[in-house]
């Protein structure tokens, strides 16, 4: 692992995060969202909003997953980050989060993503902002089988960024 990246997980005490990398909650907010207020797809309550460092090393990747929120990526430091973005029409979206690329991007709420690092011998550190709050009860990890059904066009790039 790049020794820049050992050291910001022991400052930001990033620990492992089920979908790959490392991260670390930084903000959930006091109030919250009723379940009646929301919609359907969301079984309870939910916080306004979260916010992760999360941070993937050369060796890591984030595997396909998908949530029933929209989330914020933020690019901080490291080599740029590469997103895959299988939208809803099946089209393989690419976003390139880092200097001289985007600083911010838009996961929209129920599209699959995956990410990893674009370099050699580095790391990523981003930061992760969902709204309404992050809670794993939205979280579905991908399938590989299943993916590779619906989307056999891209079936290389699942089998690579998808959790055996």
């Amino acid at each position: 692992m790049h020794n820049t990246a050992k050291s910001i997980i022991k400052q930001l005490k990033l620990k492992k995060h089920p979908e790959g990398g490392y991260f670390s909650e930084v903000y959930r907010s006091n109030e919250v969202m009723k379940k009646n207020h929301l919609p359907k797809r969301f079984s309870g309550d939910r916080n306004f909003s979260t916010s992760i460092y999360f941070l993937l090393t050369q060796k890591d990747f984030s595997s396909f997953h998908k949530l029933q929120a929209d989330e914020v990526w933020h690019f901080y430091s490291g080599s740029p980050l590469n997103i895959y973005v299988i939208q809803k029409s099946g089209r393989l979206k690419k976003i390139v989060l880092g200097k001289s690329h985007l600083y911010q991007a838009v996961i929209h709420a129920g599209q699959w993503f995956a990410a990893e690092v674009g370099k050699q011998d580095s790391y990523s550190l981003v930061g992760c902002t969902v709204s309404p709050g992050f809670d794993f009860r939205d979280f579905e990890f991908g399938e590989m089988k299943k993916l590779i059904e619906l989307y056999p066009v891209h079936k290389s790039l699942i089998s690579r960024l998808t959790i055996k």
